[in-house]
């Protein structure tokens, strides 16, 4: 009698036994197939997963890093950083990233700045070119001294642009005001340029638009907290977000 559960019956075999054998060595060679399978398509694909969670997390923890710094500098000065600092005619010179340095141990890099000089004045331009790990999202490829992370520019929002906001003027909750955003590396400027993003920006994200993680983007809120911000989220909520006085109410996002 040969082991083999796919030979024929020969006619002394009992064909009952071998039937039973021959479905149970399928059902056996199926389950390693469907397993194995399973196995490899989960196995394949995890150190990516883990990158991409990773990546995601570092980019979380760059705005947390961010959100202290700002509340450092209120701290200091009593109110947060301008989004840009202007010349006597008024022209852009330097970014808030570049004023909020001594607050994410960059000191001795602030201290090489010439800030009565715009950030791409030739004696400025070895600190421009500096990178800086913490103000680049690592799913965000592009010019290591570029940013991934920009603040609203706005009239009603915490940065209304040369001039500056306090913690209390944000009576809309500061849970329920967004302060600062990520973009991904099409939109992204050097971190010393003073170019931020205005409200149209923000409230033309969509499903279909280009983030660095899938889904959507993170956003620094005035509490210090950082939240996922679905590209789904209706245009209502998001303009409520943005705001720091209206009186509306943000719902779940």
């Amino acid at each position: 009698m040969t082991d083999n559960p796919y030979a024929s019956p020969g006619p002394e075999n009992n064909p009952a036994p071998l039937k039973a054998r021959w479905k149970f060595g399928l059902f056996h060679l199926l389950s390693i197939v469907v397993i194995g399978g399973l196995g490899i398509a989960l196995l394949i694909p995890a150190p990516t997963r883990s990158r991409v969670a990773a990546r995601r997390t570092q980019c979380k923890n760059n705005l947390k890093q961010i959100g202290l710094a700002l509340h450092n500098y209120h701290e200091h000065y009593g109110t947060f950083p301008p989004a840009y600092t202007v010349d006597s005619n008024g022209t852009r010179l330097h970014s808030w990233r570049t004023l909020i340095l001594p607050y994410v141990d960059q000191t001795e890099l602030f201290n090489k700045i010439d800030l009565s000089k715009a950030w791409d004045d030739p004696v400025n331009a070895e600190a421009a070119e500096t990178p800086l790990y913490m103000y680049h999202c690592p799913s965000a490829p592009g010019p290591n001294n570029h940013t991934s992370y920009v603040v609203v520019v706005g009239a009603d929002t915490c940065f209304p642009g040369a001039g500056s906001k306090t913690l209390s003027e944000i009576t809309d909750g500061t849970a329920n005001t967004m302060m600062v955003v990520e973009v991904d590396s099409e939109k992204s400027a050097p971190w010393m340029s003073p170019m931020d993003a205005d409200e149209q920006f923000i409230l033309s994200v969509g499903p279909k638009s280009k983030v660095s993680h899938t889904g959507g983007l993170h956003a620094l809120l005035a509490d210090g907290s950082v939240r996922f911000i679905s590209s789904n989220i209706d245009v209502k909520t998001r303009h409520s977000l943005m705001t720091i006085d209206a009186g509306d109410t943000v719902g779940d996002f």
